[in-house]
């Protein structure tokens, strides 16, 4: 009896084991059939997203040839050079496919990024990158262009900037200063060749918004004017409302009263990246308005106001319709600028060399003469 209950026993162990060894196997095998249909379904899936990726993208390019500003990240460019590559390598037509290939590479190689490669691909737009996001917008004939021809401008041996009409040099050389480029020798300014300088008058802070004089503005406007060179001047300004953009006006009316100011007055807009900058949260309209405002003040005072700003400047944070009658103080650091529309004077470098400057200065380029407007 104790024999027989033994094998007994052993047989239901047996049984069992086998039985669970099937049922391990069908639980292995339901979950690599669920992998597999997992698998498929994501690869489904992708095949669909990339075919929905494609139309997206596709319907964004077409966007940015209609009225519409478009705003990229960093990824969706990438995903959008992406594409015209892949297009562009599946063109028939081979000659434009290499063409096209070959700039790339060209682009990549000389460093230049994705922003260069961009305003190539797309030269009816202005290209902007900003803040880790890429902008494009449709350039406007509602706004008046420059007529300049970048095939006129030289820079000769000493970088400096000229451009030519008929094989005559029609340009002027300015240069501007502020407390930053320290005491300045103008007698030797001007044997340089210096035409104009735009003297730094003051600023607004940007956290408290005190005004405050440059600390080296009475020595330049003096050295420059007692030296023969017209002179402009320029206030940075942090105004957020009409009423301080007025302020500043009158404290630039107010210092410039006993000095011979032949050239603009400029209301210098810039983005201060400071978190704790008062204009931080400005708005478009905002800052056109006070714009507008320190002009208007400027000009009923019998000066010529001028705003000066960079390509972030005049894409990003102001409007351009609201303000085509003002002219513009363009900055671009290249040899060629990037900008369609009218502008007066180009600074074309903040790196210049100029007898009597211990420091590197901005070089500006004008097309005419302005003074006594």
């Amino acid at each position: 009896m104790q024999e027989h209950d033994l094998q007994s026993r052993r047989r239901k162990k047996k049984r069992k084991r086998n039985e669970n060894g099937i049922l391990m196997g069908s639980i292995v095998l339901c979950v690599v059939t669920l992998l597999a249909i997992t698998v498929s379904l994501i690869a489904v899936f992708r095949y669909r997203a990339l075919q929905m990726k494609n139309a997206v993208v596709m319907s964004e390019l077409e966007d940015i040839r209609t009225d519409k500003t478009v705003m990229y990240t960093q990824e969706e460019v990438d995903a959008m050079l992406d594409q015209a590559a892949a297009e562009t390598a599946q063109s028939t037509a081979e000659e434009v496919r290499q063409e096209l290939l070959d700039r790339m590479k060209e682009l990549m190689l000389s460093g230049e990024g994705a922003v260069e490669m961009l305003r190539y691909f797309f030269p009816d737009e202005i290209v902007l990158a900003d803040a880790g996001e890429y902008y494009f917008f449709p350039i406007s004939d509602e706004l008046t262009h420059n007529t300049y021809d970048p095939e006129r401008f030289a820079l000769n041996e000493d970088q400096e900037m000229t451009y030519y009409e008929e094989g005559e040099a029609v340009s002027h050389k300015g240069i501007d200063v502020s407390k930053y480029q320290g005491s300045i020798d103008w007698e030797k300014v001007a044997q340089d060749g210096v035409e104009y300088a735009f003297i730094r008058l003051g600023i607004r802070g940007y956290t408290e918004g005190a005004i405050q004089e440059d600390e080296y503005f009475e020595d330049n406007i003096k050295g420059a004017s007692h030296n023969g060179i017209d002179v402009g001047v320029y206030f940075f300004t942090q105004a957020i409302s009409v009423e301080e953009a007025e302020e500043e006006a009158q404290y630039v009316l107010d210092a410039i009263a006993p000095y011979n100011v032949r050239y603009p007055v400029v209301i210098d807009v810039e983005a201060v990246a400071n978190r704790r900058a008062r204009t931080r949260e400005l708005t478009k309209e905002e800052r056109t308005r006070y714009c507008i405002a320190f002009c208007e003040k400027i000009k009923a005072a019998g000066y010529t106001p001028m705003i000066y700003g960079n390509l972030k400047t005049f894409m990003l944070m102001l409007d351009l319709e609201e303000l085509e009658d003002y002219d513009k103080w363009f900055a671009h650091y290249d040899d060629r600028f990037y900008y369609p529309y009218a502008f007066r004077i180009w600074q074309y470098t903040d790196q210049g060399t100029v007898d009597g400057i211990g420091t590197g200065v901005d070089l500006n380029i004008s097309f005419e003469d302005m003074a006594d407007e």
